[in-house]
């Protein structure tokens, strides 16, 4: 998926932004306790991370799982949140909305042995030059107005039928 953002202030960006969405998902258990997401090093682009659901997996043990999420906050320090707690009996998953965090993003297993999959989007922010976007508005404009052709004929008004 991928679309562009005029919006800055939900991106972090100055100007104009494209945004990309790539499905995101690991699993936590004893044996791996903790996943760092991290985006690449390149400057121009911004890697959030949205969390959607947290869900048992097979094979977990009637037991309290508390998942962690340690980000930055809006001053810059790292803080460290529990997410959820999820029990096999009573509360499997839990769904997070929309829980957008800027990379660096690590989630932990703070209790329990999983496993947990934590899934979500992995959201890729760049900047797109005005030319870049002209462009693509112009092939945009091209490829809707040959689907407003091909959409549906034209409606014909239904007969009245006359009684007798």
């Amino acid at each position: 998926m991928s679309l562009v953002d005029d919006e800055s202030s939900d991106v972090g960006l100055t100007g104009q932004s494209k945004l990309e969405s790539f499905l995101f998902s690991c699993e936590l258990s004893s044996k791996v306790p903790f996943y760092t997401f991290q985006g690449d090093e390149e400057e121009d682009l911004e890697h959030i991370l949205e969390l959607r659901t947290v869900c048992l997996g097979e094979g977990a043990k009637e037991e309290s799982n508390v998942v962690e999420v340690t980000a930055m906050n809006h001053q810059g320090k790292t803080i460290s949140v529990p997410v959820a707690n999820l029990h096999i009996r009573c509360l499997p998953m839990v769904s997070l909305g929309e829980f957008e965090l800027k990379a660096p993003v690590t989630i932990r297993l703070r209790a329990g042995t999983g496993p947990v999959t934590v899934s979500g989007l992995h959201l890729i922010a760049s900047q797109v030059e005005n030319s870049d976007l002209s462009e693509d508005d112009d092939d945009d404009e091209e490829d809707d107005e040959e689907e407003e052709e091909e959409e549906m004929p034209a409606i014909k008004p239904a007969k009245k039928k006359q009684r007798q």
